[in-house]
């Protein structure tokens, strides 16, 4: 399946950020994924490549961020969890780091009417400590203001390791067996399932990283166990929904076994 590339960053109007109903692909409803996370890699190197600095490579990027949001309500993906900044990425420098932080935050307090508008409910994954608190505000806020609504629930991983959340997971379980409100010896994977950030989203079906990097960087390693991969060779600020769908219409033509064999 062709997908023409159609520039839809400009769509800023809450009113109308959906394409062409004809030019949106037919996926079969049964086999689109549930939940997509979308690894968004490459902003400090499309800036590098045009001569500008790595901010300038995350500002080009918030268009699409929404571009790709109207692309997953468009197929009919339920849940899309957008990796946004990392556990590890504490390492960059303090410049950019606060720019990140800044950004973050006004990213969401500029465009939670918008979100709200399209129906898409604000979650966030991601730990408290070290996140700025006016990050944390604005994203309770966004939650609070979304809570209701049904059409996609967009998760925010901010300040967000894998390994981290599973081992906050694990020191939920271990409080509650030293309370004694668990037996040590029976401690299930369910049990550490149900201590994740959001326990009630489902597993991730599709991972999808930009940039053409091969690795999945501590993003989701529990929720994604089982997920399909698509490295896509696009740096994120040249994606949207044209690269999304074409994911999706990979997805959709894998035979997914989960360990077992198809008759």
């Amino acid at each position: 399946m062709a997908f023409d590339k159609v520039d839809y960053t400009s769509l800023s109007v809450p009113a109308a950020p959906f394409s062409d109903p004809s030019r949106i692909p037919d996926f079969p409803r049964d086999r689109v994924p549930r939940h997509v996370g979308v690894i968004m890699d490459g902003n400090g190197r499309w800036a590098k490549s045009r001569g500008l600095v790595r901010t300038d490579g995350h500002q080009a990027a918030e268009p699409v961020v929404f571009d790709t949001i109207a692309g997953a309500i468009e197929a009919g993906v339920r849940y899309l969890s957008l990796y946004t900044f990392s556990t590890e990425n504490w390492r960059r420098s303090p410049q950019e780091v606060r720019f990140l932080m800044g950004f973050s935050r006004d990213i969401i307090h500029r465009r939670v009417a918008q979100m709200d508008d399209w129906g898409v409910r604000v979650r966030w994954s991601g730990r408290r400590p070290r996140l700025w608190r006016s990050v944390i505000d604005e994203l309770e806020t966004a939650m609070d203001r979304t809570r209701s609504n049904t059409v996609i629930d967009v998760v925010f991983c901010i300040n967000y390791g894998g390994r981290a959340e599973i081992a906050d997971a694990a020191a939920a379980v271990a409080r509650e067996v030293r309370d004694g409100r668990i037996s040590g010896d029976r401690v299930t994977e369910r049990m550490i399932a149900e201590h994740l950030y959001n326990p009630d989203i489902p597993d991730v079906d599709l991972v999808i990283r930009t940039s053409g990097e091969q690795r999945t960087s501590n993003f989701l390693p529990w929720e994604a166990a089982y997920a399909e991969l698509d490295f896509v060779p696009e740096l994120f600020p040249d994606c949207g929904r044209d690269v999304l769908w074409r994911s999706i219409d990979h997805y959709v033509h894998r035979d997914r076994r989960f360990g077992g064999v198809t008759a």
